[in-house]
This record gives structure tokens, C-alpha cells and sequence, in this order.
């Protein structure tokens, strides 16, 4: 099995999410692909500093990934990987904090690509995806 595919492969065995740029609007990809991972039983945590406080999918949205982090925290819970959703060019700032809070891997959605901040992943021993739907890749058998 190809690193690509292994990194696919662990990540979504892992049960808790962080979906940033996680939209409340039903018609957005990143609600989509959020209530599927959901609905397969992912964790899912908002992060979207626009709905900070706010609920979506039945989960209270944080302002920042460190926020997520010490919610889950207090919790007992932590982020296992971060499903991204944003532009390519705002990607860096998201996997340094995915690095801070030891995150385990970085998911960057389809059309989404960033090579420098998928190396700094890896650098950092994180799982890394780029360009490709997690909800498509847990739908292959």
C-alpha cells in the first residue's frame, strides 16, 4: 500500500473530526461531507470563527482549532485529524495549529492544495491528504 493510501486509510479510522470552515448552509460540500462523516460515526468539530458558539450538525462551533482542542479537552477528548475547508493559500496557518494541538493527520478536501503544508505535515509525523473528499475515499470499497 502506497503512504497516500495509508494516510487515507488511518485517517478515517479515526473516530474525532475537526471540519474547518465547516458551513451551516446545507448546500455547502463542507455540511455535506460533514454529515456523512457523522452519519458514519465521526465526531465531528466545528471550527468557523464566523458560527463560533453557534450549533451545526448538533455541535458546538469553535472560533479556532486550539479552541476545539481545549473544549475536547476538558472533555476527557481530543482531535484525532482536521478535515479542511478552505482555500489553498489559507491552508499553512490551519496545519501549524493542526501540529499544536498534536492532531494526527490534515485532511485537505478536493481542489484543495497546498504541497509546502502537506510536507510540514509530514515533517511532523502527521498523516496528510490533499485533493482528494474524504466522503469519497469512505465510500470505496
Amino acid at each position: 500500500m502506497d503512504t497516500l493510501q495509508a494516510d487515507i486509510d488511518g485517517m478515517l479510522k479515526l473516530r474525532t473530526v475537526a471540519v474547518v470552515g465547516l458551513s451551516d448552509k446545507p448546500e455547502r460540500a463542507s455540511h455535506e461531507v460533514a454529515a456523512f462523516l457523522q452519519r458514519h460515526g465521526h465526531r465531528i468539530v466545528p471550527v468557523n470563527p464566523n458560527h463560533a458558539g453557534d450549533s451545526i450538525l448538533g455541535e458546538r462551533c469553535h472560533a479556532s482549532l486550539q479552541d476545539a482542542a481545549r473544549a475536547l479537552a476538558a472533555e476527557g477528548a481530543r482531535i484525532d485529524w482536521v478535515d479542511i475547508f478552505r482555500r489553498s493559500p489559507d491552508v499553512p496557518p490551519v496545519v501549524d495549529d493542526a501540529i499544536a494541538i498534536g492532531a494526527r493527520g490534515v485532511w485537505l478536501q478536493l481542489g484543495i492544495v497546498n504541497d509546502a503544508a502537506v510536507v510540514r505535515a509530514k515533517n511532523a509525523g502527521l498523516m496528510a491528504v490533499q485533493d482528494r473528499c474524504s466522503k469519497i475515499e469512505s465510500m470505496r470499497p
